[in-house]
């Protein structure tokens, strides 16, 4: 390969630099004791609530919040124990739903949300929509096991991941230990070294990771996960994600026969990371199916 055709696979598409250039809102307010931050694209109005991963943050969502704010408000945030947003002794399912609803009000949507939630906030989004269904318009659910841990429990639990906070000396020793959970090689390296650089702070005698090491400890959510959602649902399995074949059918009854459910090709777990345009194309169209009804 010449060194032209190098520097045209290595170059940020313009589409991504529109998006990080995107006007966007930031704020923040209390929820249960808990400061709750968040990203809001678009104009005041029905809207979009995206909620992150485990051990993500609000950022994971820069380059696709403003592609999907053309024709609503998106509001992202960090769940509490994530990101810039407070940390609390305890974390569960339904609480981080209620910082999602309460996030999407504060950053200016009207109306009932939809949920879009990725891996563990597909888990969130998907206890909402047991809990609070009335009070949504839908919910996404991105690659996430609904019925079992999150691949984010299970690799705290087992201390392959999110062991005691960790100090680094230099963000670049940071960023060399940056790692994705569950362990994906498949990345679009511009969005992947966003998501590193965002992903840092600054601490005592170095930099760390904007996350509670302990917050996959104490996660309840038993008990709503034996009927079905109290409001729309649409699923995304990715391809070479974490959702096996043999999982949908147990999945397709606990969501019902009215979700829609739909497979992104070529994407790994962590579809924002490297198949972006494509989860951009299937919520837009969820979104378009969904209001001609």
């Amino acid at each position: 390969m010449s060194n032209t055709n190098i520097e045209e696979v290595l170059a940020v598409p313009d589409w991504f630099t529109k998006a990080l250039s995107a006007p966007v809102e930031t704020g923040a307010l209390e929820v249960e004791g808990a400061t709750i931050r968040f990203r809001a694209w678009g104009p005041v109005g029905p809207g979009i609530i995206l909620v992150h991963g485990g051990g993500a943050h609000n950022r994971w969502w820069d380059h696709v919040g403003p592609q999907l704010a053309h024709r609503h408000r998106v509001v992202a945030l960090d769940m509490s124990g994530h990101g810039d947003s407070d940390a609390r002794t305890s974390y569960e399912m339904a609480q981080w739903g209620r910082e999602a609803l309460a996030a999407g009000r504060a950053g200016g949507i009207e109306g009932k949300p939809i949920l879009v939630g990725h891996s563990m906030g597909g888990m969130v989004s998907f206890v909402t929509a047991h809990e609070y269904g009335e009070e949504l318009a839908g919910v996404v659910i991105i690659d996430s096991p609904v019925f079992a841990p999150t691949p984010e429990e299970e690799a705290g639990r087992h201390q392959v991941a999110f062991g005691p906070k960790k100090v680094y000396p230099s963000s670049e020793v940071a960023k060399s230990r940056f790692r994705f959970v569950p362990p994906q090689d498949a990345a679009l390296p511009y969005v992947r070294d966003h998501v590193v650089e965002t992903s840092m702070v600054a601490a005592d005698g170095g930099w760390s990771w904007k996350f509670d090491p302990n917050f996959f400890l104490t996660v309840h959510k038993e008990g709503v996960i034996t009927h079905r959602p109290r409001c729309r649902t649409a699923y995304f399995r990715a391809e070479n994600g974490i959702i096996f074949e043999s999982m949908m059918d147990r999945i397709r009854d606990l969501l019902g026969p009215e979700a829609i459910i739909a497979e992104i090709p070529d994407a790994g777990h962590h579809v924002m990371i490297d198949q972006p345009l494509q989860l951009v194309t299937g919520i837009r169209t969820v979104l378009s199916a969904w209001e001609s009804l």
